[in-house]
């Protein structure tokens, strides 16, 4: 039977012939794939995902602003657990957020920031995700092409943009230590250390070594006399005198742990008193503080110190300061900090040009940004408390509504773990607080709850004190897989 002709088109239907029959679709669809929607909210860029970053996501009214964060990480490292991590007090995902939890509210994009382009308002960055294997592509003369899937970088625009990209670890240019040595300021960071301890040990245990290896490999070297060194290493005093010293109890003799800093004393922004009280604890637990003493360089299993000469290591882990982000460095539009080389910011956190004028549309907070009238400690509190603060400002700007106050910095105090269920904690500043200082076992109660607190999530703030009970039940796992 033979087909019929197509019906003529009616009104309003888009027809498009297909072996004979009519497809037919309605201009509506077609408008809608074909016009975009007109743009009423701001466009925020977030760049980075750290307490800075993180901070502004959770915050940052969603239904007023179209966010995005771009960030080489998909989640927010809770760095004051990184320790406990390390060495298994904890697990791994009890110091980590999902920064896809405010997806798809939030565009969110794994990759770095290469430029910013302050004129344009653009930025160009790269996937910081394994490029997919390359696939051949058939052309129209029978020969084939190779195209990369992805690792190709993309530009994003925004009308505001929050440089929140933090700092790199501080290495003072001292050779080997990239290649040789263990940082700790990312939760893979934490892992890799938990694997190489554990791996010190299982090496130690082999029965063709000497006594001698042994103590070498298991010498466990901490440079850097900061709160970061200090907590890992009272952390790992007590994986070495509990798990260590019950599964291993031949080994666990011969370990020793080491803190080295170039500075007089360790802990140099807490309280004399406090440090002295840190000091004595370490000096009973065995572990050696070598203070005024310079890394000359680093390589596989022994560093070179100038006051000491070579020494030998099982671990390395270097905490000694922050270094500028490579794309912080980039910039040249805004004034920087001598010192640090990051970006200076008015009390309302806008970047100050170099004529001395502020940006209203480019905020800097966290560890790449400083208040030029107030230089503050590159610490998770500050960073934190911007965000809170920055919160506040864009999302009355979303309103139009008045700026808050500038930012002012409210010291909670500092707080360490020395090792033992002991903490020392330092608010001497503050003379209207209740305690302004506090060592021992009240401080360590203090230095738990605080961080409990501060945990974001209610998965975490049931995970962190469940691994707690079930570690000082149990022990800490020390299999390594």
């Amino acid at each position: 039977m033979p087909l019929k002709a197509a019906p003529k088109t009616l009104p309003g239907i888009l027809a498009h012939g297909y072996n004979g029959f009519t497809v037919r679709k309605p201009t509506s669809l077609a408008r809608n794939f074909a016009s975009s929607a007109s743009r009423q909210k701001q466009r925020l860029l977030i760049v980075g995902s750290g307490w800075g970053g993180y901070g502004v996501l959770r915050g940052v009214d969603k239904n007023r602003f179209d966010v995005t964060i771009v960030s080489p990480n998909n989640y927010f490292n809770f760095t004051p657990l990184l320790a406990s991590c390390a060495v298994g007090t904890l697990e791994f995902r009890c110091a980590i957020e999902p920064v896809r939890r405010y997806t798809p509210q939030v565009v969110a994009y794994q990759a770095w920031c290469d430029k910013i382009d302050f004129q344009r308002k653009t930025v160009r960055c790269m996937p910081a995700t394994p490029p997919l294997p390359q696939k051949s592509s058939p052309l129209a003369n029978g020969t084939t092409t190779q195209f990369p899937e992805t690792g190709t970088p993309f530009t994003l625009h925004w009308d505001k943009i929050v440089l929140a990209a933090g700092a790199y670890s501080q290495t003072f240019g001292v050779p080997g230590v990239k290649e040789h040595a263990h940082f700790l300021k990312d939760v893979k960071d934490a892992r890799a250390i938990r694997i190489r301890i554990l791996e010190c040990f299982e090496q130690a245990m082999q029965p063709t070594l000497s006594d001698v290896e042994r103590r070498n490999l298991l010498n466990f070297c901490i440079v850097g006399g900061g709160p970061t060194g200090v907590e890992f290493a009272s952390e790992l005093h007590d994986l070495l005198h509990a798990e260590i010293a019950e599964h291993y109890p031949s080994l666990a003799k011969m370990a020793k742990i080491t803190i080295y800093d170039v500075a007089p004393s360790i802990l140099g922004s807490f309280d004399r008193t406090l440090v002295e009280y840190a000091e004595k604890t370490f000096s009973r637990e065995g572990i050696s503080i070598f203070t005024n003493h310079h890394v000359e360089k680093c390589s596989a299993g022994k560093m070179f110190v100038k006051e000491q000469g070579e020494v030998p290591f099982g671990l390395l882990v270097w905490s000694t300061g922050l270094a500028p982000n490579p794309l912080i460095s980039s910039i040249s539009e805004f004034k920087k900090d001598k010192k640090t080389n990051s970006i200076l910011t008015d009390e309302h956190l806008n970047a100050f040009k170099l004529d001395g004028t502020v940006d209203p549309d480019v905020f800097g907070i966290g560890d790449c940004a400083q208040i030029e009238s107030a230089i503050l400690p590159a610490t998770a509190q500050v960073a934190n408390q911007k965000a809170q603060y920055l919160v506040k400002k864009l999302n009355k700007i979303a309103k139009d509504q008045d700026s808050p106050k500038p930012f002012k910095f409210e010291n909670q105090g500092s707080l360490a773990y020395i090792g033992d269920w002991k903490a020392i904690y330092d608010n001497s500043g503050k003379n209207d607080k209740i305690i302004n200082k506090e060592s021992g076992r009240v401080a360590w109660l203090l230095w738990r709850s605080a961080y409990f607190t501060m945990t974001l999530s209610w998965r975490n703030k049931i995970l962190v004190p469940t691994y707690w009970f079930l570690n000082w039940i149990f022990g800490r796992d020390i299999t390594r897989f």
